[in-house]
């Protein structure tokens, strides 16, 4: 695999919030194509300009999720008030269920036993 392509209307922009999301910086850019990735050499996110983009309408199936990512992360509450200061709004249907700046849903889960910490310890 080397990208996942995600349509949007503002690719700048949704790429802007994963990199902050993620903690990966933007590795390439232009008007309608945006990389987030670990460096320019690996395979990331990118973010496509769809102009006629309509977003998803949780949990309505009239309008799908089209995709989801679900992020691991250390501390729940903590990452939910980050993720709610850089854009995202909460969604209806679970505790943890978030819509990023286009709309698109993603789900923050708790780090399982046998992954490395998300964040190791300085």
């Amino acid at each position: 695999m080397h990208h996942v392509v995600i349509d949007c209307p503002e690719p700048v922009k949704l790429a802007g919030f994963y990199s902050e999301l993620l903690g990966l910086p933007v590795t390439y850019r232009s008007e309608t194509w945006v990389v987030v990735a670990e460096n320019d050499t690996t395979s990331g996110v990118a973010f496509q300009l769809a102009l006629d983009h309509q977003a998803p309408d949780w949990p309505d199936a009239s309008k799908p999720q089209q995709f989801h990512l679900d992020v691991m992360v250390d501390d729940l509450d903590e990452a939910a008030a980050r993720v709610l200061q850089i854009g995202a709004r909460r969604l209806p249907g679970g505790a943890h269920i978030y819509a990023d700046p286009a709309g698109h849903p993603f789900c923050l889960i708790p780090r399982p036993l046998w992954a490395p910490p998300v964040h190791p310890p300085s």
